[in-house]
């Protein structure tokens, strides 16, 4: 009796629970109208044109630095170069590594288009041994509007 009682009771709350969703939000996206719309079709903010070819565009020089074989302990830093190819300043919003070990440092200066910039970055191999890949993903007003950076090698560990 009380097993019938609590599933009546359960299904009961489901049933209302659901009929609290009225699905505004899903419509006004499937019809490109309103201002949940416009946040979710452009990554960048509700108030830049859906045209992607008037966001910033970022291209690395050199997407991946391989620093090669070094003893564990040591620090690895390395810059990684790009450029705005887009047709907007760039303004780099955040850069995160894939753990702790690694520190991205920016400039919080928007890069004018066809401007050159920087991102940073130092690998610290304690307690960190054998083949290393370590992502840095880059959030900026781009489009896309997250990229990734990579540092690789092979730390050798300590005798």
């Amino acid at each position: 009796m009380k097993n019938t009682l609590f599933l009546t009771v359960l299904l009961l709350l489901g049933l209302f629970a659901c009929q609290n969703d009225s699905g505004d939000a899903v419509r006004e996206i499937r019809s490109g109208e309103g201002e949940v719309s416009k946040m979710v079709r452009n990554p960048v903010s509700a108030e830049l044109p859906l045209d992607t070819n008037q966001l910033a565009r970022i291209s690395y020089f050199e997407p991946e630095f391989d620093f090669g074989t070094v003893d564990e302990g040591d620090v690895v830093e390395h810059t990684f170069k790009f450029k705005n190819t887009g047709k907007v300043p760039l303004t780099i919003l955040n850069a995160r590594s894939s753990c702790g070990c690694t520190v991205p440092e920016w400039s919080d200066e928007p890069i004018p288009p066809g401007g050159v910039g920087e991102i940073n970055a130092k690998f610290n191999t304690t307690a960190k041994m054998h083949e290393q890949n370590k992502w840095i993903t880059i959030t900026a007003n781009t489009h896309p509007n997250e990229t990734k950076v990579l540092l690789k090698g092979m730390v050798n560990p300590k005798n």
